[in-house]
């Protein structure tokens, strides 16, 4: 079965960088679009990243020029490098296989914080 495990986060200070990771499987990886989400606290779930089988990436206005999403097809990953982090990053951030497609993995905490 579709199973999306994520990890990588934690507290940093605003300035900060983390790299959250997203490991995949049962399923053909390379085949699917991934996408990055994040919940903070009683705010809707908003989508962060998503990036295409071909690479093609894509961004919520608030991370761009920070964040990068990427993949290692080799690895069934994907990646979401986050820099420059403020406080009002700080939330749940969860991958998800495509847009429209409901698997989710369970989530990784991040806090930004002095």
């Amino acid at each position: 079965q579709v199973q999306l495990v994520e990890s990588g986060g934690g507290l940093v200070q605003p300035g900060g960088s983390l790299r959250l990771s997203c490991l995949a499987s049962g399923f053909t990886f390379s085949s699917y679009a991934m996408s990055w989400y994040r919940q903070a606290p009683e705010k809707e779930r908003e989508l962060v990243a998503y990036i295409t089988p071909g690479g093609s990436m894509e961004y919520a206005d608030s991370v761009k020029g920070r964040f990068i999403v990427s993949r290692d097809n080799a690895k069934n990953t994907v990646y979401l490098q986050m820099n420059s982090l403020k406080p009002e990053d700080t939330a749940v951030y969860y991958c998800r296989r495509s847009r429209f497609e409901n698997y989710w993995g369970q989530g990784t905490q991040v806090t930004v914080s002095s």
